[in-house]
């Protein structure tokens, strides 16, 4: 019984604290574009990036 008096106030705080994170997530944007993110992984880039070229003599070129 003496347990009660620890857990349902730390129950109490735990569900503010969660509440409060997801009120702070949606006020700041989070959630606005959720679709977005998936399209832009579908969609076909026209032109290589920088970072992926591969090097002159293929990738597994032991050339200097």
């Amino acid at each position: 019984m003496e347990s009660l008096y620890l857990l349902i106030p730390l129950s109490v705080v735990l569900v503010l604290a969660i509440g409060g994170l997801l009120v702070w997530a949606a006020m700041s944007g989070q959630f606005d574009s959720l679709d977005q993110e998936g399209r832009r992984i579908l969609e076909d880039e026209d032109a290589p990036r920088q970072d992926c070229a591969v090097p002159p003599g293929g990738p597994h070129s032991r050339e200097p």
